[in-house]
This record gives C-alpha cells, structure tokens and sequence, in this order.
C-alpha cells in the first residue's frame, strides 16, 4: 500500500470512530429526586440518542422541536412509567402527575418532571430503574436531595438497577431499624460456620453464667471488629477472613477434646479472640449492602441486635437441648461432646480446604 493510500485509510477509520462517538456521545441520563412531608418530586433528563432510538424518531434531533415533543408526549411518559418506579417504605409510589416533557438544547436532551404523592412521610426512598437496557454501557446518574442539598448519589446501569435512601428524620430511622434488625437474624442464621462455632463453644455445657460468659466474650469482640471494618478503620481481606474462621471452628473442636481429657476451659477467651475474626466476616456481608452513610451508626447497632437475637435463639435451643441430653444420661453427654467435637472438627477442616484452594477465600 502506498503512502497516501494509509493516509486515506487512517483518515476513513478515524472518521467512522468520530461518527460513531457522535452518533451516541453521551449514554447517560441524570435523575434527581426531591423527598417532602407529601410527595416525591423527580426530574429526569435524557439524552434525545436514547429517547429517538427507543422511540423510533429519526433524526434525534426533532425531539429539540416543540411540535416533535408534544407529539411524542404519551409515549415518552409510556417509556418512563415503565422503566421508573418510585417505592417509599417498601410500597410503590403510584398516580404520579407528569409535567409536560421540555427540550434542554444546550445537553442535546429532554427534561421531564414527575410529582409522586405520599399519604406520610417516607422513611426509606428506593429508586430502581434501567432507563435505556438497548445500551448495555449506559448509566443513570442519581442525585437525592433533602433540605436543598444533596445527601445521596448513586450511579445505576445494568449491573445496579435499584438503590435505596434513607432520610434524616426518625422515620428515616424506623426504616434502618426495620431492614438491617431481620438482615442480621438472617445472616446469622443462614451461616452455618457462625453457628456452628458456636455449638462447638456450647457442647461441654457448664453453668449458666459460664454459658452466659462465652456468649457476652463472642459478643463483645465481634461487635468490636464489625464496627471497625463498616466504619473502613481496619479491612482485612475476604480471602483471609474466611478461611480464618474455618480455622476457629477447629480449634474450638480440638478445645473441646482437651478440656474434656483434663485441660483448663478456657471458651470464653477462644469466644473473644475468636469473635473479633467472626466480626469481620459478618462486616463482609454488611459491607456488600447499600449502607446509608448519614444512619451508619443506626445501621451498626439494627444489624448488630438482629445478630443477637439470631444468636441468642439459636445459643437457648442448641443448649436446653445439651442440657436436656446430658440430664438423661451423663454418658451420653460425654459421648455427645466427644463425637460433636469430631464433627465440628471435620466440618472445619472442610470449609478451610475450600476456601482456600476450590472457591478463592469465599463461602
């Protein structure tokens, strides 16, 4: 090839990228949401690319014109309905008042408002929306406002279709409390290694306030570490973590074997040092939910209680049923302490093995 035949080639390239760059220069749409006492105010404003190609208008630029614009007005209002849904406190925002769509020439884009009523102040705002799925590189920029000023962003594509604001008032509170409280029963239920730690800490049996001084030492010291890692003080690695606490449920196996041949019973020290491992892997679930930054505080101590009462149920079932085995045959308690000891053993080593060489550090 010759020189100015390269040329003509580098020039057709470069000329076909810019056309494609300008064809879709901008994939994005920008949403604001204003919460008040009685409504929900959005605006939402999109790229004219998006809304001619969805809406089958060519060439985009005819929806900049008042006529275009009036035409496609239910359509427009049509594709939003669809694709927006405002929800406060868990329920869908219905019988929005829409303003007439505006153009916006100077951002090649079309501006819409929308009025959302509400019977009584919200709590919790959840925003879920996939504006323009046609564009997988597409992205909605969210802005939620409170007093006038910004107090939450979000950015959303096809990835991340939903978000969640929690306001700055006491209902804003409640709804903290009413997600992250059952969040933490179920984490803790559903995480057979936390439990299974813990049956382990449990099957020697022992009095009361000794039962009550192991659970209070895991306790304590996982609150400790779950507030550091939420609060971003200390992050240690998921892949360190996990395994970690497969190890804990060895070694409180192995404990167990120990003590029951005579050792010193020390569970109540292996529930602390231990706890501060369990309280980073409970931050690691935590952590992967949208967190309201202004109800941190609020979002540690709901997730922290729903882990308690999780944990105390589950402590008050396993031991009354120790409890209850030991009573009928004190052979059958040595036995049970001896065999579980085994199996908590084994179940531990299992999850290490996996965790470290079958699924990188994780569950």
């Amino acid at each position: 090839m010759t020189r100015a035949g390269l040329i003509l080639l580098c020039l057709v390239c470069v000329s076909g990228i810019c056309g494609q760059a300008y064809a879709h220069p901008v994939p994005f749409t920008y949403i604001d949401v204003h919460p008040e006492s009685g409504a929900v105010d959005v605006s939402v404003v999109m790229h004219t690319f998006d809304v001619a190609h969805d809406l089958n208008v060519q060439p985009a630029e005819k929806l900049l014109e008042a006529d275009t614009l009036n035409a496609q007005r239910d359509a427009i209002f049509k594709l939003l309905r669809d694709r927006l849904q405002i929800a406060a406190d868990g329920a869908t925002l219905q019988g929005a008042v829409w303003s007439a769509p505006e153009a916006v020439p100077d951002r090649q884009s079309i501006r819409v408002r929308a009025r959302f009523p509400l019977l009584r102040p919200a709590g919790r705002i959840e925003v879920r929306t996939q504006m323009f799925p046609y564009d997988p590189q597409h992205k909605t920029f969210l802005n939620v406002y409170e007093s006038g000023a910004v107090a939450a962003q979000a950015i959303l594509d096809k990835d991340r279709t939903a978000f969640e604001y929690f306001s700055g008032t006491r209902q804003g509170v409640r709804a903290v409390i009413g997600k992250f409280v059952p969040a933490g029963i179920h984490h803790i239920l559903i995480g057979p290694d936390h439990l299974l730690f813990l049956a382990g800490l449990l099957l020697l049996g022992g009095t009361m306030k000794q039962l009550l001084l192991v659970v209070s030492a895991f306790t304590i010291a996982h609150s400790i570490t779950l507030s550091l890692a939420v609060l971003g003080s200390v992050i240690p690695p998921a892949n360190a973590i996990e395994p970690a606490i497969a190890l804990s449920i060895v070694y409180v196996g192995a404990d167990n074997l120990l003590v029951s041949a005579g050792g010193r019973d020390t569970r109540a020290w292996i529930a602390f040092a231990f706890g501060l491992i369990h309280g980073f892997g409970f931050a690691n679930v935590l952590r992967e939910m949208d967190l309201p930054g202004r109800a941190l505080g609020w979002t540690l101590f709901a997730f922290n209680v729903g882990v308690e009462i999780g944990q105390l149920v589950f402590v008050v079932l396993v031991a009354s049923l120790f409890v209850w085995i030991r009573s009928r045959s004190e052979t059958a308690g040595r036995r049970l302490a001896f065999a579980g000891s085994i199996i908590v053993m084994l179940a531990g080593v299992f999850w290490f093995v996996k965790r470290v060489f079958f699924s990188g550090g994780t569950v």
